[in-house]
């Protein structure tokens, strides 16, 4: 007799450890690894079965002990394709693979003690005359199977057909060689496939995973987007002078960081996430503003000290406000890097801005960007107590603050191209 030893431990094996792997994985959930557990037991037991009728040390003695468990190998066999589709998520498999083992177990029974599908006599393991009935009951599961990953595939709106075919193809290779040339092979090519239909099954839940992932991304997303633009029209709703001004100073920190990129300045810190970052919480560098009075806020001419002192309050109070609103709907690098914009935009480079009187590379990027962008928007524009100056009145004015209030690298880079910055400003020369 042939030793089939070696392919047996190599089941064995790969089935404990897929199944270990299921039962320990936190990607299913507890009826998932039932059904996969039961299944990859399932293919152990029929391969040990099946190495114990032909391991070729036969004895007469153990006839009706290894009747017992080639009846119940044969009527377990057939039932592996519907296990696997349990694990898979299809209903009712339980049911069907309950009603088939049953099926094929009574046709056992009632052939075993005529020797109708096998027999042992004292030379071994016989093939009888009806085996057929077994062959057909088993690679009808087999194709059950192979229908199983078609609807699984679809079910996760993608089929990887070579996979499919390479299923096949391994149970192929299994079943001609036990069907016509007695060859053991049949349970490791049921092994290698639970196999590879396992790490296709976890590969398109992983996919959807990743998709549902996307998708919840996208909606905390646009749920934050929606939040920072209601909170930075409403707080510029109050003053009917600055209209615009949100969406002129997203696009302006846009291009002041794009151009910094442009020149190799920053080039570690400023990477597309953090320009996406900076445009879509540029709104909300006011949004402290909420907690100054509108008698403040309006005022036509120039603040007295003590309200001057009052409406510095909204840069200390835009940092709280930011983190109040958004905590719990995003992370702490996102609050923080918010927080900052609404906080220190009015930092200056030599140390003598508010709120905290930082200084230089201390004063966040972010807020070092959206500086230039407030500063030169509110030069450009109209205001209850001032007029809006022309393009070159700004320019001289904001080459003037470099390296008092603006940082001296970025400045530099928004005078080298200012000729861009032209269309922002709303009185002619």
């Amino acid at each position: 007799m042939t030793d089939y030893s070696a392919i047996t431990i190599l089941i064995c094996i790969l089935m404990v450890a897929m199944a270990v792997h299921v039962l320990t994985y936190s990607g299913f959930n507890s009826r998932q690894k039932a059904w996969f557990a039961l299944t990859f037991f399932s293919i152990t037991f029929c391969s040990l079965a099946e190495f114990a009728v032909h391991c070729g040390y036969y004895n007469k003695t153990f006839a009706i002990p290894l009747t017992i468990l080639t009846v119940i190998q044969f009527s377990l066999s057939p039932c592996l394709a519907m296990l696997f589709a349990g694990a898979l998520g299809f209903r009712y498999q339980g049911k069907i693979a309950i009603a088939f083992f049953a099926f094929n177990l009574i046709i056992e029974i009632i052939g075993a003690p005529f020797g109708a599908v096998f027999s042992f006599n004292a030379d071994g393991y016989f093939r009888g005359s009806y085996f057929l009935l077994y062959e057909i009951s088993y690679i009808g599961s087999l194709g059950y199977l192979i229908i199983v990953l078609f609807l699984a595939g679809k079910r996760f709106k993608r089929r990887d057909l070579p996979t499919i075919i390479s299923i096949f193809l391994i149970l192929l290779g299994g079943i001609i060689p036990m069907t016509f040339f007695s060859i053991h092979v049949a349970y490791a090519a049921i092994g290698i496939s639970s196999a590879v239909c396992y790490i296709y099954y976890n590969d398109l839940v992983q996919q959807d995973i990743k998709e549902e992932l996307v998708k919840e991304q996208k909606r905390i997303s646009d749920m934050q987007e929606h939040t920072i633009s209601g909170l930075a029209s409403l707080i510029e709703s109050r003053d009917t002078e600055t209209g615009g001004h949100i969406v002129r100073t997203s696009a302006l920190v846009k291009m002041v960081a794009e151009q910094s990129v442009e020149e190799g300045l920053y080039k570690e810190t400023l990477t597309p996430e953090f320009i996406s970052r900076l445009c879509t919480l540029a709104p909300m560098h006011d949004v402290g503003k909420i907690v100054v009075s509108d008698q403040i806020l309006k005022k036509p001419g120039k603040l007295t000290k003590e309200e001057f002192e009052a409406m510095k309050k909204h840069a200390a109070m835009g940092g709280k406000v930011v983190r109040e609103i958004l905590s719990g709907i995003t992370d702490e690098d996102y609050l923080k890097f918010a927080s900052d914009i609404a906080t220190y935009h009015h930092e200056r480079w030599d140390g003598t801005g508010y709120p905290s009187g930082l200084s230089q590379e201390a004063i966040p990027l972010s807020a070092r960007i959206m500086a230039i962008a407030d500063v030169y928007d509110a030069l450009i524009s109209k205001r209850c107590y001032k007029e809006a100056m022309t393009f070159t009145e700004a320019m001289k004015t904001m080459e003037e603050e470099s390296g008092t209030h603006f940082d001296p690298k970025l400045i530099a880079v928004f005078l080298k191209n200012k000729e861009s910055y032209r269309h922002f400003c709303q009185r002619p020369e």
